[in-house]
C-alpha cells in the first residue's frame, strides 16, 4: 500500500486508523479525553505526515470514537494498554514507538510500565496521571471544564466550547465546526456511558494509586520526551518537573505560545520534533 492510504479496523475492541509501510517503524498515537476527542479528532492533520516515515497506526482509546467501553472495576490507564497490548498481537506488532497526549500520555506510560519488552520511546505531550502540578491549582482551569461538561443540568454546546478553548492558546482553533463535530460525537449515547465510565475509574478509591503514574516513573527503560505548551491551562507545565526528575532518559521541550494541543498549534515544528527524537537524532 502507498504512504498516502489510510485505512481503518477494529481489533482488540480497539478502533483505529492506520497508514505508512507496514511494519516499518511503527508507531502508535494516543488521543486525549475530553468530550468528542477521538484519534482522528486529534491525529487526522497528523496521521499522513507520519506515515510517509513510520508505520503509523492513531487508536480510539477505550470509551472514545469506534472502540468498547471501559469496564468497570479496571483502572482506565491499565485497561486501555492491556486493550493497546491486544491491538498489537492481533495486527503483529511487538514493538513500537508510543506519542500520548494528555490520557493518551497516560495510557502510555502504564503501556510501557506493563510491557517494557514492546515500547520503545516515549513522546508525552501535557500527559495524564504523569505530571504533578507543583505550583498550579489542582484542579486545573481545563479539569473544572471539564467536569463541568457533564455536570447538572447536564452537556451544553456552551460547556463544550468552554472547555474546548482551555486546550489551546491561539482560540482560532476552536472552530463552530470543531465544536459542532465534537458536540455530536460527546453526545451520541455510547461516548456519555464512556465517560461516566472513564470518571468512576479516576474516582475509585481503590485505584487511585494506580492511576499516579508519578509513583513508578523511574522504572521507565527507554528514552522519553516531554513536549509542553507554556500556556498549557489543562496539564500545566510546572507538572513536568517530578517527571523529569525522575526519569532517568528524560527531556523536555517547552514551545511558547502554545496550549495543550502541542502537535495541532505547532504543527510543523512539533512533527521535527518527534521525527528526530523517534529516529534517533541528537538535538
Amino acid at each position: 500500500m502507498t504512504t498516502s492510504t489510510v485505512f481503518e479496523a477494529t481489533a482488540a475492541g480497539l478502533h483505529y486508523h492506520r497508514a505508512g509501510p507496514l511494519g516499518v517503524h511503527p508507531v502508535v498515537l494516543l488521543h486525549g479525553g475530553g468530550p468528542g476527542a477521538s484519534a482522528w479528532s486529534n491525529f487526522g492533520r497528523t496521521v499522513p505526515v507520519f506515515a510517509e516515515r513510520f508505520d503509523t497506526l492513531a487508536v480510539d482509546q477505550p470509551g472514545y470514537g469506534g472502540s468498547e467501553n471501559c469496564p468497570s472495576g479496571r483502572q482506565y490507564f491499565t485497561h486501555s494498554a492491556d486493550r493497546l497490548a491486544a491491538l498489537l498481537d492481533e495486527v503483529g506488532l511487538d514493538r513500537v514507538h508510543v506519542i500520548g497526549n494528555s490520557l493518551g500520555g497516560g495510557t502510555a506510560v502504564r503501556f510501557a510500565l506493563r510491557y517494557p519488552e514492546r515500547a520503545g520511546r516515549l513522546l508525552l505531550m501535557g500527559p495524564g496521571g504523569l505530571s504533578l502540578n507543583v505550583f498550579a491549582s489542582d484542579p486545573t482551569e481545563g479539569v473544572k471544564r471539564l467536569a463541568a461538561f457533564g455536570a447538572p443540568p447536564g452537556p451544553s454546546r456552551e460547556k463544550l466550547a468552554e472547555f474546548l478553548r482551555t486546550l489551546v492558546f491561539d482560540q482560532s482553533f476552536v472552530t463552530e465546526e470543531l465544536i459542532d463535530e465534537r458536540m455530536r460525537a460527546a453526545t451520541d449515547p455510547d461516548a456519555l456511558r464512556g465517560m461516566r465510565a472513564l470518571g468512576a475509574s479516576f474516582a475509585d478509591p481503590d485505584l487511585h494509586e494506580e492511576s499516579q503514574l508519578w509513583r513508578d516513573a523511574h522504572l521507565l527503560r527507554d528514552e522519553v520526551l516531554l513536549v509542553w505548551g507554556r500556556e498549557d491551562r489543562v496539564n500545566p507545565l510546572d507538572g513536568a518537573l517530578v517527571a523529569l526528575k525522575l526519569i532517568r532518559r528524560c527531556r523536555l521541550h517547552v514551545f511558547g505560545g502554545c496550549g495543550h494541543w502541542a502537535h495541532l498549534e505547532k504543527f510543523d515544528e512539533f512533527n521535527r520534533l518527534a521525527f528526530d527524537f523517534l529516529e534517533g537524532h541528537r538535538p
